[in-house]
């Protein structure tokens, strides 16, 4: 079970400040899609080239061109790049074909999908590395979580690692860890905190000991 750290609202030098900070306490460091729309890949190359021993997440969420988006956020460095699991089967298979030329990983996020089942057990069948339930900010908003989702997906996936993102804090943490994801990824209950490093690292020991 690894932790992953979310970094959505900030620039460069921000993800900067906040992974040195945590490095020591975080497998993989996400470079949210709103800060690639902000900055491009150019922040997945800056912190990559900053800390070349992190695993960098790129969380492009692609939809079309799967191969071609891949091959650019492997050339920026980036370790796992994402896909939306509504898009089409010919998109994420061309995404799984560029990752394996270019020794990265897919991770497929599942947010929308309208049958969890079915499509986590056909994109399973796709070779994707991850499969990732995920409750977005207007999900949470309105009350929702992914626990039940990562339950469903864990019944009927063979091969890829099962991950769960969306709200998950320091309290709420347990509960997850019980489900038995293969990747944690946490966003604001390390980024909010007044003292980032503690909490990092106190989710850090969680993970392990769980494991």
């Amino acid at each position: 079970m690894e932790l992953q750290l979310a970094l959505d609202l900030v620039d460069i030098q921000g993800a900067k400040e906040i992974v040195n900070e945590v490095a020591a306490y975080v497998d993989v460091v996400e470079i949210g899609t709103p800060v690639i729309i902000n900055e491009g890949l150019r922040a997945v190359k800056e912190l990559k080239a900053a800390y070349p021993h992190v695993k960098v997440l790129a969380d492009l969420k692609i939809m079309d061109a799967g191969g071609y988006e891949v091959m650019k956020a492997s050339e920026a460095g980036a370790d796992i790049i994402t896909v939306l699991g509504v898009s089409d089967d010919t998109t994420i298979s061309g995404a799984v074909a560029e990752a394996r030329k270019q020794g990265t990983k897919i991770m497929v996020d599942m947010i929308n999908v309208p049958d969890m089942a079915k499509r986590a057990q056909e994109i399973d069948a796709l070779g994707v590395d991850y499969i990732c339930v995920h409750s977005g900010y207007d999900h949470q908003a309105a009350g929702k979580n992914s626990l039940e989702d990562l339950a469903t997906i864990k019944r009927v996936v063979k091969h890829a690692k099962t991950a769960i993102a969306g709200g998950i804090k320091l309290h709420t943490l347990p509960e997850v860890l019980a489900a038995r994801p293969d990747l944690v990824i946490v966003g604001g209950g390390i980024t909010g905190q007044e003292n980032r490093q503690a909490a990092a690292a106190e989710m850090q020991r969680l993970v392990q000991a769980a494991w």
